[in-house]
């Protein structure tokens, strides 16, 4: 895991700062380096090959630095009999040999969560994002080249372009809680899209195409229930397996849920010392109540089932405080998920003990988990209706699916978790995921998001999915025999935090404030009676988006933005 940033078309003197604007990303080191058309820069956090995976990486006459790991490094490595030309142990390294034989199909070899630039002994330069989006890498285009990075404050540091804000992008951050697609909050700069490999020469895009997250599913998986079973399991243990590939240590964030527990269980089955795994829990009047969520209780009695080195860490109002503005710092791509301030809280916790965290990003998505999609396979007069994805007008969203073209064929469950999948997972979910934990200089790694993972989940039947009041049934009856303890037929309890209780206090004063700044003055001019008369569904994204604006948008220090927005 790492931070990258670089030119394409010629060397550029400003990519030293935009690198040191991400050494939050790779706290190990950096290095710079300028070569015929180009300048490459990369701040390392060490996991693979401690002394020897320093970028940027040459082998076979190519160049490449990437952010993410690809974990089917070895299997590369053996399949094409590789392992006389690698001179280091890098995971990048593979692909650089590769591209050598067949060019820009390597790419399709990829498993792992990646964004890279490589420039081939060709002379071609390429930049590519791994299916699912799960790392992040943004691109513009100035009259001296095509610059990219891992996030926009590199390109701010540069002094590459000024923060001017895309108010339709941020009318989108404002409705949905994240933007979609490629565009940003910022002008001028987007993002690569989940799965897109491009082509740069002299400077500009010249090709590409997009490596879909469910490309590679085939047929729908055949056999029983029982013969369903196994295969999961298979295919559950190779994931897991190949995302603990690490030189340093890892271990899980667990909830009280299912996808974390599954992680837990295959971690606990894979290792013989005691996977550590940590916990965040809400200490809130209301906790349990109606108000926040708190799983503690059912981790630790996964935890005791798995003998897993379990970390309880608690999370109360003086923590949303402190947090929030830390966050609105991280998030330079903003996503309104308020679920990103217990991810930052553990982030905090687990550094220092591990460098690498699993998590159960994707298993809602691919086995079919939220209520909204039990609601799509039931007939209307039942109350069923299409499931649009997470947040924000479901008819601004289906115009947007309709422009991303989803597959035919599907069924209106797998329509759904495409929806999700395409929108709310890369722009939300690992978003929050990558910016939170790379703050504290932690990979995260999603083994829920794995290629093969994938080929067999989402091509499931319906019925694997959800069965009745249940979603994940498959995941639910595996979970079943391999870790009673979690309870998987448990009511699903759901993730929020008490943000309404700790911000009502607060709120007059809050919403008198949110007239000065200068952001929401012109996209909200309603925005302090909104305030005031909303719920903390209405009052989180408006006090976020506020802090947010002053942190990125006019320049203030995170602790100066919460005090001008909420006092102290």
């Amino acid at each position: 895991m790492c931070g990258i940033a670089g030119q394409l078309g010629g060397a550029d003197a400003r990519v030293p700062a935009m690198i040191g604007a991400l050494t939050h990303r790779g706290p190990d080191g950096v290095r710079v380096e300028d070569m015929a058309g180009a300048a490459l820069a990369h701040a390392r956090l060490s996991i693979i090959d401690l002394e020897g995976g320093w970028q940027p990486l040459h082998a076979a006459g190519s160049t490449v630095i990437g952010n993410g790991e690809i974990y089917n490094y070895r299997e590369l490595a053996r399949d094409h009999d590789l392992a006389g030309a690698l001179v280091t142990g890098s995971d990048f390294e593979p692909l650089l040999h590769l591209y050598a034989r067949e060019g820009e199909r390597a790419f399709a070899r990829l498993r792992g969560m990646y964004a890279l630039c490589l420039i081939g002994a060709d002379g071609r330069a390429w930049l590519a994002r791994d299916p699912f989006g799960i790392k992040p890498l943004y691109i513009m285009e100035h009259a001296g080249g095509l610059a990219f990075a891992s996030e926009p404050r590199a390109f701010f540091a540069a002094g590459l372009m000024q923060t001017v804000l895309d108010d339709e992008a941020a009318e989108e951050l404002l409705a949905f809680n994240y933007t979609l697609g490629a565009r940003t909050v910022f002008q001028g700069l987007r993002r690569l899209a989940p799965g897109e490999v491009v082509e740069v020469r002299d400077g500009r895009m010249v090709s590409g195409w997009r490596q879909g997250a469910l490309q590679r599913v085939a047929a729908k998986p055949s056999g029983d229930e029982a013969t369903l079973l196994r295969q999961l399991d298979a295919v559950l243990e190779d994931s897991v397996k190949v995302h603990q590939r690490s030189d340093v240590p890892y271990g899980l964030f667990l909830s009280g849920g299912i996808d974390s527990a599954t992680i837990a269980t295959l971690m606990s089955r894979l290792n013989e010392r005691p996977v550590t795994a940590f916990t965040c829990g809400f200490e809130a009047p209301n906790a349990g109540r109606g108000g926040a969520r708190d799983e503690r209780a059912q981790a630790e009695r996964v935890a005791r089932a798995l003998n897993l080195d379990w970390r309880e860490t608690r999370f109360g109002e003086e923590d949303f405080w402190r947090i929030l503005p830390q966050v609105a710092w991280a998030l330079d791509d903003p996503t309104a998920d308020y679920a990103t301030l217990p991810t930052w809280k553990l982030a905090e916790a687990a550094k220092g003990t591990l460098t690498v965290v699993l998590t159960g990003e994707g298993g809602d998505e691919l086995f079919g988990g939220y209520g909204r999609y039990r609601r799509a396979l039931r007939p209307a007069w039942l109350g069923g209706r299409p499931a649009a994805p997470r947040g924000g007008d479901a008819a601004a969203l289906g115009r947007w699916l309709q422009e991303a073209k989803p597959p035919g064929g599907l069924t209106r469950l797998q329509q759904a978790q495409w929806a999700d999948i395409a929108t709310w997972l890369p722009s939300d979910l690992l978003l929050k995921l990558d910016r939170c934990l790379m703050a504290h200089g932690l990979e995260g790694r999603t083994p829920f998001l794995d290629p093969a993972v994938a080929a067999f989940a989402f091509p499931l039947a319906d019925r694997f999915k959800v069965r009745g009041r249940y979603g994940k049934w498959l995941l639910r009856k595996w979970l079943e025999t391999a870790c009673p303890a979690a309870e998987p037929w448990a009511r699903k309890q759901g993730f929020t935090v008490p943000v309404a209780a700790w911000i009502a206090p607060r709120a007059e004063q809050i919403a008198a404030r949110l007239p000065a700044v200068e952001a929401l003055r012109r996209l909200r001019p309603e925005a302090a009676a909104e305030f005031r008369a909303g719920d903390g569904g209405v009052r989180w994204p408006l006090l976020f988006f506020a802090v947010w604006s002053l942190i990125h948008l006019e320049g203030a220090a995170p602790a100066d933005a919460l005090e001008a927005v909420a006092g102290r």
